[in-house]
């Protein structure tokens, strides 16, 4: 289950038994459907580039789909698609949530 606080899910293209998932253009495939999901919603020629809330991309040799959380606020329905496609593939999820730059937390209090 994805946590409410998640702000990205990373759609892995391998599956929990550890197999490669084909075809191995599946990241491209799926992010090339949810092309017209995009903010201020589809325009002409936007079928042509990915939506900035679904990338398609391969960390540490393993292609992925990042799935942002701005997707399933603008469309439910979109954000569940690609969910189950992961769970009916049987594919690997990863959340990620931001995490405040060191350089943007303020020091702690001094003592006293």
């Amino acid at each position: 289950m994805i946590s409410p606080n998640a702000k990205e899910i990373f759609i892995q293209g391998i599956t929990h038994d550890g197999r490669s998932f084909r075809p191995s253009d599946w990241a491209e495939r799926l992010a090339g459907v949810m092309c017209s999901f995009r903010p201020g919603g589809a325009y002409p020629g936007s079928h042509l580039s990915y939506s900035p809330w679904c990338i398609p991309t391969t960390i540490n040799g393993v292609k992925c789909v990042v799935v942002n959380r701005a997707l399933r606020d603008a469309e439910p329905m979109a954000w569940d698609f690609c969910v189950n496609f992961a769970k009916d593939n049987n594919l690997q999820v990863a959340e990620a949530c931001l995490v405040p730059d060191p350089a943007d937390t303020p020091p702690p209090p001094k003592k006293t």
